[in-house]
């Protein structure tokens, strides 16, 4: 095999951010300091000045302190989707709430509007969205549901970095709106997060940053006082650079995102495998994945041999994500059987990840397609 390895993401970096992050080095200051408070001053120029941003050092701690903020807590409940990463319920189940699960799309892999006002109940405090694959979810309709019902919206943004929805950047509104800046998203800060909330929410912005950083509220002379029992949630200086750097590329990024899955739909849509893409979605999606579910039940052979037939070609997948609820710590939380959630068990059963990274080429997705379909038996797709 004489090309190199492809796989399934990797992150760009140019030569004026990387001489950046040196310069950052150089300074002596690398923890939080001004080049957090630019991000975050560039994000807000970006999402406009009626919201404020706040970095963090991951996505999941974001999540988690929104719920908190929001007073999230024992006896209360979350709705999430069924199919999504782990942290996603993980995080309602620290702040000691309870998850509530609900079936995802087939096609979008969101859940919907409809199936979260069906699983609403007296406890029920907010609901958490995940724009999955940076497809938004039809947020008109679910923050009709969740205005009817007094909830919060926890958007999980995590792979929607730049998308928009109905002309409108997701993060510009709603309530609270968690990206992640994780290695594999559409921009990076190697790991690295922002929320997003309306500018008018002081009492929100307050918390957050008591939340972030130890509970501490400083004084102008350098005390301090200490609010809460908090964690640690801050972002680098160094990382904060590199973000910097990225979100000046965010829009060329995800251009070229949609032209590479523009040029794998040409190739697959009509494919004789079997293959289920996923929705398409309009000019506001950020295809930060490109997921295809495979019919290995008709093939004979499992998403383990696949993907490693695909890296003997050379060629690197992922899997995202299994189902939820079948998970050992989830099973209990909602009386788990086989069939509950049909649409996140089939993806979780079916789905693989393609690649998809803005330095990729037509030929590297010719070459994927090619791999695919000498090893689902159709030859050269």
């Amino acid at each position: 095999m004489n090309e190199p390895f492809l796989p399934f993401t990797r992150p760009s970096f140019d030569e004026e951010t990387l001489a950046g992050v040196l310069d950052v080095f150089r300074s002596g200051w690398i923890t939080s300091g001004p080049r957090v408070a630019e991000l975050e001053a560039a994000l807000v120029s970006r999402l406009g000045h009626d919201r404020r941003v706040l970095c963090f050092a991951h996505a999941t701690g974001a999540l988690e302190e929104s719920l908190r903020t929001i007073g999230v807590g024992p006896g209360d409940e979350v709705i999430v989707p069924a199919m999504t990463f782990a942290a996603s319920a993980n995080v309602v189940l620290r702040v000691g709430a309870t998850p509530v699960f609900v079936d995802v799309d087939l096609a979008s892999r969101n859940l919907t509007p409809a199936a979260v006002a069906a699983a609403v109940t007296p406890r029920t405090r907010a609901v958490m969205p995940v724009h999955f694959a940076g497809l938004p979810v039809a947020l008109e309709a679910l923050q009709a549901v969740a205005r009817r019902h007094h909830l919060v919206v926890v958007e999980d943004a995590a792979h929607a970095i730049g998308a928009r929805y109905r002309g409108r950047e997701i993060g510009s509104f709603g309530d609270l709106v968690c990206f992640s800046f994780h290695a594999n998203k559409n921009m990076t800060t190697i790991e690295g997060a922002a929320i997003s909330l309306p500018a008018g929410r002081v009492d929100w912005a307050d918390r957050l940053e008591r939340l972030r950083f130890h509970g501490l509220r400083k004084a102008d002379d350098g005390s301090y006082d200490v609010e809460l029992a908090a964690g640690k949630h801050n972002l680098s200086d160094v990382a904060a650079r590199v973000g910097l750097g990225q979100l000046k590329r965010l829009d060329a990024f995800n251009r070229r995102r949609r032209e590479l899955a523009g040029y794998y739909f040409a190739r697959l849509e009509s494919n004789p495998w079997g293959l289920v893409l996923p929705e398409w979605g309009d000019e506001g999606h950020a295809w930060h994945m490109l997921t295809v579910l495979v019919p290995f039940e008709t093939l004979g052979f499992g998403r383990r041999e696949l993907q490693e037939r695909m890296r003997s070609h050379g060629i690197g997948t992922g899997m995202h994500y299994p189902a939820l609820p079948p998970l050992t710590l989830y099973r209990a939380l909602c009386d788990w059987h086989p069939g509950r959630f049909p649409n996140a068990e089939r993806i979780g059963r079916e789905t693989v990840t393609l690649p998809l990274f803005p330095a990729m080429t037509e030929g590297d997705v010719d070459r994927v397609c090619r791999a695919l379909g000498q090893i689902l038996g159709g030859g050269g797709a």
